[in-house]
């Protein structure tokens, strides 16, 4: 691809020139705290992070995908302090700890295949790497890091000059007691390496350790996991903007002071969706599950879709009538595109060009599709400049086809799977024919709702009511039938649900 790749760099505060370190691109990808169902707006980051990798991909670089899964040590307060959110959560059910994260884990893969979102090649969990995680400790305590406290061994910040230079983090305006928790924290912004088992309760998940039985802190676990399985410095590093503060910039501390070296050359980050005028939050119980939408008949690459409606580094509100929205725009994309492959053969006969120039002639069209994804992943102008392809009736249907199919490649949103050839069935009715195609799966009553219907807009057409025509054609798409109006009647093709 000819075009630059321009990423955001958290770190630099710019957009800067992608360019790979190592081959493949190491990307590393906060995963999520499994204690609870994702919610779409956890849903959002994994979605930014998704086209991200797609658009390495279409660049000609492999990607080696590393996404955790947080299956301890995560406390209620990233400020060291409360419950275990998985220790919690299992008393909450009367679970064990690892019949819950194994439960939310399996609902969190579920939710990124509905989501059509690339599988990454590693999902390592924190109570896999313990042993890392000490090692990472030990080392740091043998560079004179850390100290001993009371409930555990913390990070020492004050021995990391550049620790607030990521957050841009005034650390004299965070007054001890107010923002954040002291305990027995030496300053404010230090944070815990390895906390120790409560001497009054027993806990699910401990380990013994040289400090004591207790358990790692949580953004031990993200270095000690991504430095495991990628060559430092990482290339990418991604996750949510809540993360800046608190999480990566601990992350880059302790990293960074262990090995002496650089951690990661690009960090991006993706906003909150916000709902109700708040983040969504699962601590806060405001928050909705993919599940949900599903249950409101919401398909989840509408959802998808309807991230795409924001760039990923600007806050998305999520509203009923914005989804809903989202889903009539994601079923009409699916009908314009809609139609057999004999379609497209015409252009290429006519033309007189050969189906070898094929990628060429679809490259060239997708050039403002391609440089608005190069641009930071600018998908509002990405979509804008599909959807300028798709309805230029002057361009074949079969090369707009082929483009949409190409630039499905970075959106993920199977725009013209589903639709093989099928043949047609055509109703002679007063109104006018009604030709179905792919009606093969539709039951008698099915078939004849949407009969009916058509026959409903075809006389609301011929009595000139255009609103009514309108509403009767949303309605119609909503039954998963695409019409299209012709001369001699309507041509109905039914939308397959997407694989």
């Amino acid at each position: 691809m000819s075009q630059s790749l321009y990423l955001y760099n958290t770190a630099t505060r710019a957009q800067e020139r992608f360019t790979a370190q190592h081959d493949p691109v190491g990307m590393y990808c906060c995963g999520p705290t499994v204690y609870n169902y994702a919610h779409i707006g956890n849903l959002r980051t994994y979605i930014f992070e998704d086209v991200l990798k797609r658009a390495l991909l279409s660049q000609g670089y492999s990607v080696r995908h590393v996404l955790n899964i947080t299956d301890v040590g995560h406390l209620v307060s990233d400020a060291d302090t409360g419950e275990d959110k998985i220790e919690k959560g299992a008393q909450r059910e009367g679970k064990s700890v690892g019949d819950l994260a194994s439960f939310y884990t399996q609902k969190f893969m579920e939710n990124l295949a509905d989501l059509n979102i690339l599988k990454a090649d590693l999902y390592p969990k924190a109570t896999d790497h313990i042993p890392q995680m000490i090692a990472m400790v030990r080392e740091l305590e043998a560079r004179g890091f850390t100290y001993r406290t009371n409930d555990g061994i913390y990070f020492d910040t004050t021995r990391f000059p550049a620790y607030a230079d990521f957050a841009r983090l005034d650390p004299e305006s965070i007054r001890p007691g107010e923002r954040v928790a002291m305990g027995a924290k030496q300053s404010p912004t230090d944070f815990s390496l390895w906390k120790f088992s409560p001497k009054n309760a027993k806990r699910q998940m401990e380990w013994e350790s040289p400090w004591g039985v207790g358990f790692p802190g949580w953004h031990i676990e993200c270095s000690a996991m991504s430095l495991a399985y990628l060559p430092q410095p990482i290339d990418i590093h991604a996750g949510g903007s809540d993360h800046i503060r608190i999480h990566h910039t601990n992350e880059i501390a302790q990293s960074e002071a262990a090995t002496g070296r650089k951690f990661v050359r690009y960090w991006l980050h993706g906003e909150f969706l916000i709902l109700d005028r708040s983040k969504m939050a699962k601590s806060g119980g405001n928050f909705i599950t993919l599940n949900a939408l599903k249950a409101d008949d919401i398909p989840p690459l509408a959802y998808r879709l309807f991230c795409f409606s924001a760039h990923y580094r600007s806050p998305l509100t999520y509203s009923p009538e914005g989804i809903k929205g989202a889903e009539t725009s994601y079923l009409n994309l699916r009908r314009c595109l809609a139609g057999n492959s004999d379609q497209g053969t015409a252009y290429w006969q006519d033309s007189g060009n050969s189906p070898d120039h094929r990628p060429e002639a679809v490259t060239s069209l997708l050039e403002g599709f391609y440089r608005a994804v190069y641009d930071d992943l600018n998908m509002p102008k990405a979509m804008a400049a599909l959807w300028d392809i798709v309805r230029d009736e002057k361009i074949p249907h079969g090369l707009r086809r082929a483009a949409a199919g190409k630039a499905d490649e970075i959106l993920g949103l199977d725009l013209i799977a589903g639709f093989p050839e099928q043949p047609v069935e055509e109703l002679t009715r007063p109104s006018g024919a009604v030709r179905l195609t792919a009606a093969d799966g539709l039951t008698a009553e099915q078939k004849n709702a949407i009969v009916t219907k058509v026959e409903e807009r075809q006389r609301a057409r011929l009595d000139k009511n255009w609103a009514m025509a309108d509403v009767l054609r949303e309605d119609l798409l909503h039954l998963g039938a695409m019409v299209k109006d012709l001369p001699d009647g309507t041509n109905v093709t039914i939308i397959p649900p997407s694989p």
